[in-house]
């Protein structure tokens, strides 16, 4: 299973179960998981990561997208 890559926006779904990096804990590469709300960026790509909104509010950059195994 590959996992799949949190620059393309293609990736990512509402409702989709992630990992993101908070703009807060941008040094420090904490993750916050969380499921998505709302997709922020409009770019397809983005180099950082595409940035979203969880279900609870926070918005950070995707890192991780959790497998569904």
């Amino acid at each position: 299973m590959t996992a799949l890559s949190g620059t393309e926006r293609k990736n990512i779904a509402p409702g989709l179960a992630v990992s993101i990096v908070l703009k807060k804990d941008q040094r420090s590469g904490k993750l916050t998981e969380g499921i998505v709300k709302d997709i922020l960026t409009k770019a397809p790509v983005h180099t950082h990561g595409i940035k979203v909104r969880l279900e609870s509010g926070e918005i950070g950059r995707v890192k991780v997208i959790e497998s569904e195994d």
